[in-house]
């Protein structure tokens, strides 16, 4: 199994971008769906959360301005972020719960950079 994350970028405080992080392989179901980030000199932390069944939460910094969702056709997950500021300024990395014809995990997306300038 493999994510592929992509959409980060630089973008001015206020501005708007759309993460994407699909997952490829031989893949039997895909239950949980997670956005994390990481600052530099911080730990990682959760984002937002999107269950199979569509049920979502996030942290209280994003909410309001940051909406999680997932096509599973596609088995992708993406995260809509409005209202960027600079201390949104991080890697930010997809974690999906996948299960196999073998097992069951957690996968990890590579990171993708996300910068806001004020």
């Amino acid at each position: 199994v493999q994510l592929q994350a992509s959409g980060g970028g630089l973008v001015q405080a206020g501005g708007s971008l759309r993460l994407s992080c699909a997952a490829s392989g031989r893949i039997f179901s895909v239950d949980a769906m997670y956005w994390y980030r990481q600052a530099p000199g911080k730990q990682r932390e959760l984002v937002a959360t999107v269950t199979r069944g569509g049920t979502t939460s996030y942290a209280d910094s994003v909410k309001g301005r940051f909406t999680i969702s997932r096509d599973n056709a596609k088995n992708t997950v993406y995260l809509q972020m409005n209202s960027l500021k600079p201390e949104d300024t991080a890697a930010y990395y997809c974690n999906i719960d996948v299960a196999t014809l073998y097992d069951s995990r957690s996968y990890w997306g590579q990171g993708t950079q996300v910068t806001v300038s004020s």
